[in-house]
């Protein structure tokens, strides 16, 4: 089984290393058969001390990784490494499920530019899509904006067909914004974060968005209006409208309209809805963006209870996120 956290932080941590003197390469999956343990674009950051941050096989090769790494900070040059069960190498270290997977290693500062680099750890604070290309063959290294839309909406990076472009993909961290702190926002919260979202929780009311209710949470209690101006709105964001209230859920929704998030899903029924359609229509919006919103919200799973509505909130935002229109 593949795995991969939230947000890893290899590259930031990589420039860190570099710019305090210590050196540091970047190990990255290029590509992966069978059981490999991590998915392609899993990266590792190896300190010219040794220190490691990140993960290119759950374990399995790191070992033999950070030697090679180390090895390239005092040559400069990239190398492709390959991993797997016919090797006795990998072998020895772990890699004994049937997986194969390759892994490039770039030494910061001469193979991988650190003005690149730099401009890569930027635009992941500026929460900017990007994507890393690099052709293994020549070396050349290019960060690009609005390039492999496929790739970036499915979180996809690895080799294209030529079998010497490799893409890693660099989206922000998925975020989940709810409006209305209610029972199906307690369920749902937890089941977010374990998808890899950030959550921030959006209710003017103080009784229902106490800490108490949501310990540990982002709670904003401005007007849902002015909380996801502060907020932002972009690709990376799913928005829910969850309170049955359109004073505080219209606010909120005519500002997600305005902009990129790729999932607006509003609680209601269908005559709950169709009002709501009809409130969007006389405020001038037209057919085809009320038609972004999924109301009633999530996949129609025959769901009883908080829990399993928000299960079906979920799968409805997979579903979109992943291209796979409900």
């Amino acid at each position: 089984m593949q795995t991969k956290t939230p947000f890893e932080h290899a590259p930031e941590t990589a420039l860190a290393w570099h710019r305090a003197g210590t050196g540091a390469a970047l190990a990255t999956v290029v590509q992966t058969w069978g059981s490999a343990p991590r998915r392609s674009g899993s990266q590792l950051a190896v300190s010219g001390e040794g220190q490691i941050e990140g993960s290119v096989s759950g374990g399995c090769v790191e070992g033999a990784v950070v030697a090679e790494a180390l090895e390239a900070l005092q040559d400069g040059r990239h190398r492709l490494l390959e991993f797997g069960v016919s090797d006795a190498d990998a072998f020895a270290v772990g890699l004994a499920c049937g997986g194969t997977i390759k892994v490039l290693v770039e030494p910061v500062g001469s193979a991988l530019p650190a003005d690149l680099l730099a401009e890569l750890v930027q635009a992941r604070a500026d929460r900017a899509p990007v994507a890393y290309e690099m052709n293994l063959a020549t070396g050349a290294r290019h960060l690009l904006r609005n390039a492999y839309p496929d790739r970036m909406r499915m979180d996809r990076s690895g080799l294209e067909a030529d079998g010497e472009t490799f893409v890693a993909v660099h989206n922000p961290p998925l975020r989940l914004v709810c409006v209305g702190a209610v029972h199906i926002t307690q369920a749902l919260v937890p089941m977010a974060r374990v998808a890899g979202y950030d959550v921030a929780i959006i209710d003017p009311r103080s009784a229902f968005a106490a800490p108490g209710r949501f310990p540990g949470e982002v709670l904003l209690d401005d007007w849902p209006d002015e909380a996801v101006e502060k907020l932002g709105l972009d690709s990376r964001t799913a928005l829910v409208l969850l309170t049955h209230d359109p004073k505080l859920d219209d606010p909120a929704l005519q500002a997600a309209l305005q902009a990129d998030v790729f999932y607006i899903g509003a609680l209601g029924s269908k005559k709950t809805h169709a009002a709501r359609v009809a409130r969007l229509q006389q405020a001038g919006f037209s057919e085809a963006r009320i038609a972004r919103i999924h109301g009633p919200i999530g996949l129609d799973i025959g769901a009883a209870g908080p829990a399993e509505i928000a299960v079906s909130i979920l799968a409805e935002m997979t579903a979109v996120l992943r291209g796979k229109q409900p």
